[in-house]
């Protein structure tokens, strides 16, 4: 494996790990809200969130230039704090985490969905608070609808193209990530780096898909029962 192809996986890997992170606190934050939110306005909210789930990635890139981009809404706002995003590898976790974000979404909602309401109420009843109750009763019974969602999110982090490459580029070493190098090789003519790029991807992938794969019918068949 040259330092090219080294540099692509451990970048990607860092990439999609604090994206996946990032995803773990927000994403189930708002899927247990809008799992326990009465509101007719719930719908639209989550509609809203999905959103990055459906959208072409180029467009989530224009809109995250338009944001931070030195010109941008909150872009020229960072720039005097000399902060710079574009360009720049936090940049790249930022696409990621937003790709990403509805698979920990839905995966969650659905997994606080299927907790027994009477679980909880019987912990209050006996004089646990509101925290203890999410952290002793409702996030344990959740967790592997949780698990196999961030799984997920990891995988479509690590294999995140269009976002990345309009707010990140394709600087190597700072930026280029293993879809970006594999965008890059093939337009070179660079089939020996492609394959091997493709080849790690993909294998990686299959893995997390397989180990979400184990935890996502049995919370399935717990919310069907």
């Amino acid at each position: 494996m040259n330092s090219g192809v080294w540099v692509a996986l451990t970048l990607s890997l860092k990439v999609a790990g604090w994206a996946t992170l990032i995803n773990m606190v927000l994403g189930v934050a708002a899927a247990y809200g809008l799992s326990r939110w009465r509101s007719p306005a719930r719908d639209l909210v989550d509609a809203i969130l999905t959103l990055p789930l459906v959208l072409p990635p180029t467009v989530l890139g224009y809109y995250l230039l338009v944001l931070l981009g030195r010109r941008g809404v909150f872009g020229a706002w960072l720039d005097k704090l000399g902060i710079e995003l574009v360009f720049t590898w936090q940049g790249a976790v930022i696409a990621a985490t937003i790709v990403a974000f509805p698979l920990v979404l839905k995966s969650a909602r659905a997994a606080f969905e299927n907790v027994d309401v009477q679980l909880e109420n019987a912990a209050r009843v006996l004089g646990v608070s509101e925290a203890g109750v999410f952290f002793r009763v409702t996030l344990p019974l959740a967790s592997k609808g949780i698990v196999a969602g961030v799984l997920l999110a990891f995988a479509r982090a690590l294999g995140e193209f269009g976002a990345t490459l309009m707010i990140a580029g394709n600087l190597p070493g700072r930026t280029q990530t293993l879809s970006v190098a594999i965008y890059e090789a093939v337009q070179a003519g660079d089939d020996q780096t492609a394959n091997l790029l493709v080849l790690i991807t993909s294998a990686t992938c299959i893995v997390v898909l397989l180990i979400a794969g184990r935890l996502l019918p049995k919370s399935q068949q717990r919310r069907q029962s």
